[in-house]
């Protein structure tokens, strides 16, 4: 069973404002009996202002009176029935400072280990331009003397599932299988 949001204040609440037993108090909230036995003789959370699960949508009150009418019933959470999270929608995403300097280095990796992507999935993979991408390739970037290839997917740049989908729909675009994949030093294999 899943605690509520704040165990300990949530605890705090319900022995301060129900008749609940301690051990339908802590398993409610996962904690020990004895530890809800120290909140309710104030030696354990002193001082912690209570969450009100009624007003968070964690319990109902007739969930709290059935289990004060019945010492072996059991709290049980609200289940809500909103919908999960989005997945991250399309359009560019933040790349911090301190990993700027590290896309050279995968677009110099990709371009050995994966020769069938093209410029454009290149550039949504690990968030760059295309102008950058030629001046990988031709050797002309600024920093084209420090640049080592290093996986993107070990720079932090894209996940290894983003990069195995780039490399699927390339294989698909092309029809021409991968080449084996280059191990660069640096890269763990």
């Amino acid at each position: 069973m899943t605690n509520p949001l704040m165990p300990k204040a949530t605890a705090v609440w319900l022995v301060e404002n129900t008749g609940l037993t301690f051990e339908q108090i802590a398993e409610f909230c996962g904690l020990h009996r004895l530890e809800v036995q120290g909140i309710a003789d104030d030696e354990v959370a002193i001082g912690m202002v209570g969450l009100d699960p009624v007003a968070g949508g964690q319990l109902t009150q007739e969930e709290i009176a059935r289990c004060e009418q019945n010492p072996d019933a059991r709290l049980s959470l609200v289940v809500k029935d909103l919908p999960s999270p989005s997945k991250r929608g399309k359009g560019p995403r933040y790349t911090p400072v301190t990993k700027r300097g590290d896309k050279p280095d995968a677009i110099a990796w990709v371009l050995k280990s994966a020769p069938n992507l093209s410029d454009t999935q290149i550039g949504k993979l690990i968030g760059t331009t295309k102008t950058t991408i030629l001046a990988v390739r031709t050797r002309t970037h600024e920093s084209s003397a420090t640049i080592k290839p290093r996986s993107p997917v070990m720079l932090g740049l894209c996940t290894q599932a983003e990069l195995d989908e780039a490399m699927a729909r390339a294989r698909k675009r092309t029809g021409k299988p991968d080449p084996e994949p280059a191990v660069f030093e640096g890269d763990s294999a």
